[in-house]
């Protein structure tokens, strides 16, 4: 018995630290990304063909100020990072939530109703789950346009269904519960009962797929950058600085090196994020 409860304690532990760690790392990025005028050291815009690729501090050649070096325009890298954090960061929270709110709907309507809007929401998912998501994306930015706008309305059309179909299992596990029953034996409505006894059961589950997909959309948007077709191209974004650096790796590696690593971070700390939440939630565990 001692041995389960050492055992049990070992992994909440493991699932606190990764909260920690996922959680700090986003909340630290949101802070930078936030008070990025105050934080960075130069304006990510201004060029200098004077100070190109400058190395990072701790090489020969640096230049003070500069901290992670310069591109081959002159422009400080971590400045350029830290702006590039506001865009990703946006996207994660705008296009996440929107697609949260419009997927999680439609998926209780579909597990908890059942009947013919179960029928037309399984059919609607089928076909648009037929499309590539990352090509699909491309082909939508490249027909309504480049912009913020444009990628979060992307992100949303794309990636709806992600959502729907986990909650729609989720609700139907739920409304076969006894819990239901009695919820509508006591004469409450089905739409009472699919927002007051279903919701608050699959939220936890709706809770780590946000998480999740958060980190898919800063994925999506780099991508999109990276084929320059997100914003402007004047503006800083982590697809943007990797397309840039990865023509002069040679020459100048942390134009490369650093974005991908603040990106892959970043998407790292979402997913962490999600499963420790899971984790978290798990009723075994608990």
């Amino acid at each position: 018995m001692a041995d389960l409860t050492d055992g049990r304690g070992a992994v909440k532990r493991r699932i606190g630290t990764r909260l920690w760690l996922a959680g700090g790392w986003l909340a630290l990025l949101l802070l930078a990304a936030v008070f990025a005028p105050l934080v960075a050291p130069q304006d990510p815009l201004a060029q200098d063909l004077f100070l190109t690729r400058l190395p990072p501090f701790w090489e020969k050649g640096a230049e003070a100020g500069y901290w992670l070096g310069t591109d081959s325009l002159g422009r400080d890298v971590l400045s350029r990072i830290i702006y590039g954090a506001r865009l990703a960061l946006v996207v994660a929270l705008v296009a996440g939530s929107i697609t949260c709110i419009i997927g999680s709907a439609l998926g209780l309507m579909a597990g908890f109703l059942r009947g013919w809007v179960d029928l037309v929401i399984s059919r609607l998912i089928d076909i648009w789950m037929a499309f590539p998501p990352v090509l699909f994306s491309i082909l939508l930015i490249a027909v309504i346009g480049p912009g913020l706008h444009s990628i979060i309305l992307a992100i949303v059309i794309i990636d709806w269904t992600r959502f729907a179909r986990v909650v729609r299992a989720e609700a139907m596990a739920q409304g076969a519960m006894d819990y239901v029953a009695s919820a509508q034996v006591a004469g409450r409505g089905r739409i009472g009962t699919m927002l007051r006894e279903i919701l608050p059961n699959v939220l936890p589950t709706i809770v780590v797929l946000l998480t999740l997909e958060m980190g898919i959309a800063v994925i999506v948007e780099a991508i999109l950058s990276f084929v320059n077709l997100s914003i402007s191209t004047d503006d800083p974004t982590w697809g943007g600085m990797i397309a840039e650096g990865r023509a002069s790796v040679y020459q100048a590696w942390w134009v490369l090196v650093f974005p991908l690593i603040t990106l892959f971070l970043t998407v790292l700390a979402f997913s962490q994020l999600g499963e420790g939440l899971k984790d978290r939630f798990d009723p075994v565990l608990r």
